[in-house]
């Protein structure tokens, strides 16, 4: 069975879980997620988004084959 999830809530669910179990303010989970809205402006994005992609393929890849 695949399940999709949104990139946007898995990191949402680390956030939250960070700010719950770690002890993490808030103030720097709020300061973080404008840093990645910056960089989405930058040129840098393009090289961002498909690390990201590639971390999400190879880690789905891992998963599916188990």
């Amino acid at each position: 069975m695949t399940v999709f999830l949104p990139l946007v809530f898995v990191l949402g669910l680390f956030a939250w879980g960070a700010v719950k179990c770690l002890g993490v303010h808030t103030l720097i989970v709020v300061v973080i997620a404008l840093f990645g809205f910056w960089l989405s402006r930058t040129f840098m994005a393009p090289a961002i988004e498909s690390g990201t992609r590639s971390g999400v393929d190879a880690s789905t890849a891992q998963w599916l084959d188990e």
